[in-house]
């Protein structure tokens, strides 16, 4: 595959051969850059001009399909190869019901007059386990939760029965529970409509769970290919083994976790040999100037000069040196930490007002409601501690974020930060030193960095002028792990992890003493993930930093938080030392979400996602807001709320919780 440039021609993907049997999952892993996204985009057909297919093949049913005309190949994309990507919003119309977007795919692909597309459309939405089909049909997108989007494009993708589904990235940026409502949905249309499925992602745990076997890329090139329980657990690459050992896991957080040296060469600049040499600590002279071929047997293949005789206990040995070498180093602190309160947060809500239909305003003789987004939050961080904060999508973590970080006003509550506070949502300010000693790092880089602005730009923006800005935004760049350098470019020249470390630079121009970092790794494949988390960890210990730290991924949470808080609907059910909450977990939604992690180590065991829905902010249920999906839910959950109490340094707030406690 080609990519035809001024001064010469790049090759993504090179001599990439792979098969998928009917009623399969494929599973295919790498870095951002791998060429996982262009493999999937050339057999669809949707490759952008000047890029090309340049030699090989791509069979389908039997026959060739890289050389068929664009109207052929548009009638046979709809038909018989379905595709979901990663954000629904980007393929469903926003001006178009879920319904008229269904129905017309439907009709275009299949004989169907529009009462019989209704009728599917609905089936279909069934089908993938959307709630009152019947009214949501009629939806727009912007309508349903992220999860529910996912659905509506995967009904899309299977209405007119393909034989195969390409889905590239489809449960990224999902809290945990929809994610493994999704994988399951997967697995089940797999094996219900005995279609092939490729699956690309870079969550390990996915493809343990859902895939029948997984290949592995980097650089545009397969370096291992096999049975998913014979890859992930006995890698033979080790490209594949870096991958493995930079993945968190929900069960301790005491193993550290090991990066990848180096980065993704960029197509026009893959070396010599084996692509992987330049970061692989046990390259020999061969892997400098020869390719390796894919060898192996029917279970598994490897493209590796050092899977030979006795070099493969060389490898493991020189990888397990480097990785205590560098447990080591994380085990000495460069700082005597302070376990002082740095912040203490009150009784903190945040209300929206929003506007009511017109049957609701003749029924409430009103014309706004209030949603609670943030309803009585109680916390304290210690001075040089990380606080992690959970829960699902919708559940208030990324408002109280801003309310603490002062984008919104609090509606009520106190919020003590350091030497002053903000407090029931009067219009005060924070002081400007409050500012300062406060930074937010945002989920999406690109949306939170000026694209028009060099880097030196973007980072220098909060330096005090005392200070001379050229040499500290270098100092800085190298903190984070870049160049002085990079200073000169814009944030387009860089991929999504170097982003995210311009974002965190620019946050610690100011010199900050608490940073808010919502959801800064969700996006990132995970070696990335592992260099800014261990990246954030050592910041933590050179200069005293402490953090707040959103996430979905329970496993990252548990890796670098000294505490946790578990939000639902707006209120934290359970808070604690993080250790004591996820390893004896009391609380029913916190032990279904810890339920809900995906577990590399059972391969082929589904996850068991959360039983229904958030319910409706504008309707919340009376009593305990988690008892519709609570099954141990009494009468008392659903006419009282519940009062949090603290036993033993954990905070619960749960009726059936704390009653058993008084009955022991």
């Amino acid at each position: 595959m080609e990519i035809p440039t001024k001064e010469t021609t790049i090759s993504p993907v090179d001599d990439v051969s792979f098969h998928i049997n009917t009623g399969e999952i494929l599973g295919v892993v790498g870095e951002s850059g791998a060429g996982k996204s262009i493999t999937g985009t050339a057999i669809l057909g949707l490759l952008e001009p000047p890029g090309r297919v340049s030699n090989g093949e791509i069979i389908f049913d039997g026959k060739r399909i890289d050389n068929l005309p664009s109207e052929q190949m548009r009638l046979l994309r709809g038909a018989k190869i379905g595709s979901v990507f990663q954000d629904p919003l980007t393929s469903l119309n926003p001006l178009r019901t879920i319904g008229q977007q269904l129905t017309d795919t439907i009709k275009t692909h299949l004989p169907f007059t529009q009462n019989q597309a209704i009728s599917h459309a609905l089936d279909l939405l069934k089908e993938v386990g959307i709630p009152g089909a019947e009214d949501r049909i009629s939806f727009y997108p912007h309508q349903l939760s992220g999860g529910m989007r996912q659905r509506v494009v995967i009904a899309l993708a299977i209405c007119a029965e393909p034989k195969l589904i390409i889905a590239d990235e489809p449960t990224t940026a999902l809290d945990v529970s929809v994610q493994a409502q999704i994988t399951m949905l997967l697995r089940r249309l797999c094996d219900d409509r005995d279609a092939a499925i490729m699956l690309i992602t870079h969550d390990m745990g996915v493809i343990a769970e859902t895939a029948d076997r997984v290949a592995v890329m980097y650089a545009g090139q397969l370096v291992e290919i096999g049975n998913v329980g014979d890859v992930l657990h006995g890698p033979r690459s080790p490209y594949t083994r870096g991958l493995m050992n930079a993945i968190p896991t929900i069960v301790s957080d005491t193993v550290e976790l090991s990066q990848i040296p180096g980065a993704m060469p960029r197509p026009e600049e893959i070396p010599k040999g084996c692509p992987f040499h330049p970061r692989c600590i046990s390259a020999i002279a061969k892997c400098k100037t020869h390719r390796p071929e894919l060898v192996g047997d029917e279970h598994a293949k490897v493209a590796c000069w050092l899977y030979e005789g006795e070099n493969v206990n060389r490898i493991v040995h020189a990888e397990e040196t480097a990785r205590q070498r560098a447990v080591g180093r994380a085990e000495t602190p460069e700082l005597v930490e302070s376990h002082a309160p740095f912040i203490k947060v009150a009784g903190l809500e945040k209300h929206f007002s929003v506007p009511t239909s017109f049957l609701s305003r003749l029924l409430r003789k009103s014309n706004r409601t209030v949603v609670r987004a943030v309803n009585g939050l109680d916390f304290v961080i210690a001075s040089g501690k990380t606080m992690g904060l959970v829960g699902e999508s919708g559940c208030g973590k990324s408002t109280a974020a801003r309310v603490i970080s002062g984008l919104y006003e609090p509606t009520k509550g106190n919020i003590s930060f350091h030497h002053s506070s903000k407090s029931d949502g009067k219009n005060q300010n924070q002081s400007s030193q409050t500012h300062t000693d406060m930074q937010m790092i945002f989920q999406d880089p690109m949306a939170s960095l000026n694209p028009r602005w060099r880097v030196t730009d973007i980072v220098a923006e909060f330096i005090p002028d005392r200070i001379s800005k050229i040499e500290r935004v270098g100092e800085l760049l190298e903190l984070v792990g870049l160049s002085p350098s990079d200073g000169a470019k814009y944030p387009h020249e860089f991929s999504g992890g170097q982003r995210q470390r311009i974002s965190i630079a620019r946050a610690l121009g100011a010199n900050p003493k608490f940073l808010i970092c919502d959801e800064p790794t969700s996006a990132l494949d995970v070696s990335v993930q592992a260099q800014i988390l261990k990246l954030m960890v050592e910041i933590q210990r050179k200069i005293g930093l402490t953090y707040l730290f959103i996430s979905h991924d329970l496993a990252v949470v548990r890796h670098v938080s000294n505490d946790v808080g578990v939000m639902y609907m707006g209120n934290l059910v359970e808070y604690g030392p993080t250790n004591e909450v996820f390893s004896s977990p009391q609380h029913p939604y916190t032990q279904l979400l810890l339920n809900a992690v995906p577990d590399i180590t059972k391969i082929g065991i589904s996850r068991h996602p959360i039983v229904g829905e958030i319910p409706n902010p504008l309707d919340p249920p009376k009593g305990c807001s988690f008892h519709p999906r609570c099954i141990l839910a009494t009468s008392q959950c659903k006419k009282e709320v519940p009062k949090a109490i603290v036993h033993l340094g954990v905070t619960i707030a749960c009726h059936v919780v704390n009653q058993s406690r008084v009955e022991v």
